[in-house]
């Protein structure tokens, strides 16, 4: 088999996982079977929730918001939460600025002040101010996450639904190592996202050098694998009837086929485009793929469906972009 049919191969089974070949009805059932959705922008969960030909219905308080690997916030299944979460248990990147006392100190008054009702970043703001400097209050309750992602790690807060900005105590503390939930996860991830390296499933998981060797570790042998440009990939043999690449695949932005792998193994992404669908801010925009391969971005503006395709297409495909981004649009 040629490199080229291999790279073919690659994408046709990674759009079957990732269910942009076959449709997956239940939000919540795409959501565990995807190790959540991706959720810098909290519209990009309908998105790709229909994109995948599911069911929206309720969708915002279907899944839970929190963070999960890269730092990064996802949808996902309330029920999955406690072994998602057990990869990184408690971390907190202010651990390294502040101390761990700081840091647990700030995170237990929280806890008590939701106890009483308090849910929101500005009115923790007002009540920490008189008693901390300016630096800390907001790096503790920053918009980016601060306190709020060490609570979230622990299982103990969430946001309260997909859209809003407020916070809800919960019940889903991790009582498993991360050295138990590995091989579980690590499978799931090659059911949905292989062909897979090690180096990939290290990236999706955010480990960093030290963890990602824990890969080397697992039982690889359970898996079939080839070789392609001196990377070893990772799959799970049984796939049966996987269709053909789709002519035409809107994708969400940070869509999964896109950002759930390493910088030099997005085979969907031609290196010609990376850069006006990445951009240096790291957003990572919604596209058009065409035969497999991002082609376009598309989005809606003021209620408005827009496709741009990078280079000259049919008019058929023009006309479908639209018109799927426009039943896009009308759907959400």
């Amino acid at each position: 088999m040629s490199d080229s049919d291999r790279n073919e191969q690659i994408i046709r089974s990674r759009m079957h996982g990732l269910y942009l070949s076959r449709k997956c009805g239940d939000i919540v059932t795409l959501s565990r079977e995807l190790l959540g959705l991706h959720s810098w922008f909290y519209r990009n969960v309908p998105f790709s929730a229909l994109i995948r030909g599911a069911d929206i219905t309720a969708w915002k308080t279907k899944l839970t918001k929190t963070w999960l690997y890269r730092g990064t916030l996802h949808g996902a299944a309330f029920e999955d939460l406690p072994d998602l979460l057990a990869l990184h248990s408690g971390e907190s990147y202010l651990d390294r600025h502040f101390g761990e006392e700081l840091v647990e100190q700030f995170a237990n008054e929280v806890l008590r002040y939701m106890e009483d009702g308090v849910f929101s970043r500005s009115e923790f703001r007002k009540i920490f101010a008189p008693d901390y400097d300016a630096e800390v209050i907001e790096a503790m309750f920053s918009p980016w996450g601060g306190v709020f992602v060490n609570l979230a790690r622990r299982g103990l807060v969430a946001f309260r639904d997909m859209t809003s900005r407020d916070f809800d105590l919960i019940s889903a503390e991790p009582t498993r190592t991360p050295e138990s939930v590995l091989p579980e996860l690590f499978r799931r991830y090659l059911a949905a996202y292989g062909p897979a390296t090690l180096a990939d499933a290290a990236w999706f998981f955010g480990f960093w050098k030290d963890d990602a060797k824990k890969l080397n570790a697992l039982p690889l042998d359970e898996y079939e694998r080839f070789e392609l440009n001196g990377k070893i990939y990772y799959y799970i043999d049984g796939k049966t009837d996987i269709p053909d690449v789709p002519e035409l695949t809107l994708l969400s932005g940070f869509d999964p086929l896109i950002v759930s792998y390493t910088s030099d193994n997005r085979l969907s992404l031609p290196q010609e485009y990376k850069s006006k669908v990445i951009l240096k801010s790291g957003i990572c925009l919604p596209t058009i793929a065409v035969n497999g391969y991002v082609a376009g971005v598309w989005n809606i503006r003021k209620n408005e469906p827009v496709a741009e395709l990078f280079a000259k297409q049919p008019k058929r495909i023009e006309t479908a972009a639209l018109e799927m981004v426009d039943s896009i649009r009308r759907r959400v």
